[in-house]
């Protein structure tokens, strides 16, 4: 265990990195594992609880902290009531990253390696912070997958969590992953047609684009030969608040030119920078089931014939031989996509929780959809939804989404 601090303006850092176990349910098993947080905390509030932040993902470290504007703009209505843990989550940022050298491993090795990097062990994880820094209870917030972790917390160690706020993360339960994605289809259905209706000429440009694709025509600064399904993944960018801006430039500009061919690596999801997003993705929604390349089976047949419905968090098996960076994960995604994942919600708990908060439940959630939101949701009385079409899945990220959450959770009036 290591601690260290440092100032930032008004803001003290505390470093805190934890030695864990890698498999938590056997004590016989010795490898170990660093995990790295950063506590937050602005002067003159040494004695407020805490607030663990869990990040969305799965493979994202989580922010670092920063005065604005570069500060993740929830951190200030974040530390008006709480010290902030960031945690970065098992396999990202300074917690044991996993990246190509790891490859040395063997593709075995390492995709068992991954199957400990789940959310019930990144609960573990949090449980040994939270005792570290000597607090009986904490709060969490929970973006997107953080959310799903949430709903491992509460399944487990509800006793732990005082309050707790999802944006965009109450996830299915209970349900297959196959589920899941057959109804996020429809919702990028329903987004690729919205753009169009806006944006009537883009249909043809993306029309256009696809065709390109397809005789090999967009390569990439990294020398990717793009894929139609890795064009079409650019549906992605209509999940976020300002996404569609990033989707408009782009149909505007001029295949052939250096600007579109940089923009269009930049925007593209699934980037390798963090390459546990592509090959534990599916694994998020797996509830007690294999994957079995999820999205890729689910696809409708109006999208197999449209190159303009733009896809969205689809991962795509054919991506391990188009994307460069993919390509030395292939034996390693392919060997994840057949674990026969264990279950890791239980209903019954998460009923019996107790557990208090609020969660943002968005009306156009293109990646965790409505429907079962609202289902989850269902199972926890305490926790009281606000459902909103005023942001998409990023909300998070801009507007006081946090402000209104500790209100509502509070019992006061939303502003």
């Amino acid at each position: 265990m290591t601690m260290t601090s440092r100032r930032l303006q008004d803001l003290t850092i505390g470093d805190h990195t934890l030695t864990v176990p890698l498999v938590w349910s056997d004590p016989a098993d010795d490898r170990r594992i660093d995990i790295h947080a950063a506590v937050v905390t602005r002067d003159g509030g040494e004695s407020l609880p805490y607030l663990v932040f869990l990040q969305g993902g799965p493979g994202s470290e989580a922010p670092r902290a920063f005065h604005s504007p570069t500060a993740p703009t929830w951190l200030d209505a974040a530390l008006e009531h709480h010290r902030v843990v960031m945690i970065d989550q098992r396999g990202t940022g300074s917690s044991t990253p996993v990246g190509d050298d790891d490859l040395e491993r063997g593709a075995d090795a390492l995709a068992e390696h991954l199957t400990h990097l789940r959310a019930d062990s990144i609960v573990r994880d949090c449980e040994a912070v939270r005792e570290h820094l000597g607090a009986q209870t904490w709060s969490v917030l929970g973006q997107s997958f953080g959310g799903f972790t949430t709903l491992a917390y509460l399944s487990t160690d509800a006793t732990s969590l005082e309050h707790v706020y999802f944006t965009g993360g109450l996830s299915a339960v209970g349900r297959h992953p196959d589920e899941v994605y057959a109804l996020t289809y429809a919702k990028q259905r329903e987004a690729s047609e919205r753009y169009y209706r806006r944006f009537p000429e883009h249909r043809d440009a993306m029309r256009r684009l696809a065709d390109l694709a397809g005789n090999g025509g967009i390569v990439l600064p990294d020398g990717e030969v793009v894929s139609v399904s890795r064009l079409r993944s650019l549906g992605m960018l209509l999940g976020s608040n300002d996404g569609w801006q990033t989707l408009w430039q782009l149909l505007e500009s001029g295949p052939r030119t250096n600007a579109f061919r940089y923009d269009l690596a930049a925007a593209l999801p699934f980037s390798v920078r963090n390459p546990m997003y592509y090959v534990l993705h599916e694994s998020s929604y797996a509830d007690g089931a294999a994957t079995d390349w999820s999205a890729e089976r689910t696809e409708p047949d109006d999208f197999r014939a449209d190159p303009t419905l733009l896809t969205g968090e689809h991962v795509r098996r054919e991506w391990l031989d188009t994307v460069p960076g993919l390509r030395p994960w292939k034996d390693v995604a392919l060997a994840l996509a057949q674990v026969p994942w264990p279950t890791i919600y239980d209903a019954d708990a998460i009923a019996a929780s107790g557990a208090r908060g609020a969660a943002a439940v968005y009306v156009n959630d293109l990646f965790v959809p409505l429907e079962y939101s609202l289902d989850t949701a269902r199972l926890l009385p305490g926790v009281t939804p606000w459902v909103t079409s005023e942001h998409e899945h990023s909300g998070l990220r801009s507007g006081d989404v946090l402000s209104r959450l500790v209100d509502l959770a509070h019992g006061r009036r939303v502003r």
